[in-house]
């Protein structure tokens, strides 16, 4: 009887734990939802006091005001996206590509000098990509890829993180696998493809996050690498909206901004999220 009410007694320590997190995941989001309450609020909401926190009167306008400002230059906003989607596209897929490639021998073939490769790897993680800027720019400019695609892709498809993640996590598949499929006749791009693509579907989600995250949010490289109007992207577009306009356009216009630029990393997220905990759950696994 005594074990039956015992059984019974709220777990206030729990309750509590919930209602923190709750409380902070909460407080995670109000900027974001301040930002989509700011990008449809009209110019008479922008500028009250106090300041409301969401709107009353929903409205469009900012979005066409985006339209117009980017309209009355030579380059219309649509443009800025589909740079920002090609070049953050190519970075996640040719990354991807290489870093499995790069990540199967270091993983599971005997090759020479394959622990002080990765070391090496290790080590690149360790440097801030700002120490590589002029020597990328001095290359990309004496091969003539300025005013590129290329220029603002290229520097950025070997990714010691991407490289470093898929290499930890192929360690953990069993080598009796891969024999298996080299037994029945599977030569080494086949089980590369059909063997190791697959299984390492959690590690590609986790790096595809933070890479498209990273390249698309990035305004550097169209900074550096480009001069012509239609090749900027979407972040540097952002910056001269904020920067070149009245005041009303840098508040509304910058929010209506913002949120298209915010809504393809919320798409990969969901889509990559439960494949991202995945990687979190086996990383800690051993073969």
């Amino acid at each position: 009887m005594t074990g039956a009410v015992k059984g019974r007694r709220i777990d206030w320590g729990g309750i509590f734990l919930y209602l923190f997190l709750t409380l902070f995941g909460l407080l995670m989001l109000a900027p974001l939802v301040y930002m989509i309450s700011t990008a449809f609020k009209p110019t008479s909401e922008l500028f009250l006091f106090p300041p409301r926190f969401f709107v009353n009167n929903p409205t469009l306008v900012n979005f066409r005001d985006l339209l117009l400002i980017t309209g009355t230059t030579s380059v219309p906003f649509s443009r800025f996206i589909f740079n920002s989607l090609l070049v953050s596209s190519c970075i996640v897929g040719f990354g991807i590509l290489i870093s499995a490639m790069a990540a199967y021998p270091l993983a599971k073939h005997n090759m020479p000098f394959r622990g002080a490769i990765f070391n090496m790897i290790v080590l690149a993680i360790m440097f801030s990509p700002m120490v590589v800027q002029i020597p990328q720019y001095l290359l990309i400019s004496k091969i003539g890829l300025v005013n590129t695609y290329w220029a603002m892709i290229l520097p950025y498809l070997a990714a010691p993180v991407g490289m470093f993640l898929m290499t930890q996590f192929l360690r953990q598949i069993p080598d009796a696998l891969l024999e298996a499929a080299r037994i029945d006749g599977a030569s080494e791009w086949k089980v590369f493809w059909v063997v190791i693509m697959p299984m390492l579907k959690p590690a590609i989600s986790t790096f595809a996050l933070f890479s498209f995250i990273s390249a698309w949010n990035d305004p550097y490289p169209a900074m550096v690498y480009t001069t012509d109007q239609d090749m900027k992207s979407l972040p540097l577009a952002i910056q001269t909206i904020s920067g070149g306009y009245g005041v009303v356009a840098r508040v509304g216009t910058l929010a209506a901004a913002s949120l298209l630029m915010i809504i393809p990393t919320i798409i990969v997220f969901v889509v990559t999220q439960r494949m991202v905990l995945q990687t979190m759950a086996h990383s800690g696994l051993k073969e």
